[in-house]
């Protein structure tokens, strides 16, 4: 008796389908990277991964894609650097809609105000709460700096 597979995974099942339909080979790779690394989760977690496991999985490939771009343009490999452009892209369309620079200062606002935090020693408490709602729809880094910020300021 399986359990219900989360719609996001479906959507993935289904593309991996169609790119091999249509014998897009970059694509299918691609597609077969994110299943991978999602079954390896679930393999070592033993339970299925929903819609925010994938997230927090697509999250962590489109980081691991920048930092290597950015290694292979610092290198002059363009070669390379195409490769994961057109990987990221792919890994991209299955994100959730990114939140503009204000959906994410009213976001830390409306966090920093429900926390009650006052100093930059209640950052943590301020990006624990973030997390969940931000992940995968801005960059946590950049997010960090923002808190970071409000907090001092």
């Amino acid at each position: 008796m399986p359990a219900e597979s989360s719609p996001l995974k479906l959507v993935l099942q289904d593309n991996v389908k169609a790119a091999m339909r249509a014998k897009e080979k970059e694509r299918l790779a691609t597609l077969r990277q994110i299943t991978a690394a999602i079954k390896q989760v679930e393999v070592d977690t033993r339970q299925d991964v929903d819609d925010d496991g994938i997230i927090t999985i697509l999250t962590k490939m489109c980081k691991q894609r920048r930092d290597s771009l950015s290694q292979f343009e610092a290198a002059g490999r363009d070669d390379l650097a195409a490769i994961e452009i057109a990987e990221l892209a792919i890994i991209e369309e299955f994100m959730p809609t990114a939140m503009t620079n204000d959906e994410v200062a009213e976001a830390i606002k409306a966090v920093i105000t429900e926390v009650g935090a006052a100093s930059p020693r209640d950052m943590g408490s301020v990006m624990n709460a973030l997390r969940p709602k931000l992940q995968g729809r801005a960059d946590m880094g950049a997010v960090s700096g923002l808190v970071k910020a409000a907090l001092t300021a």
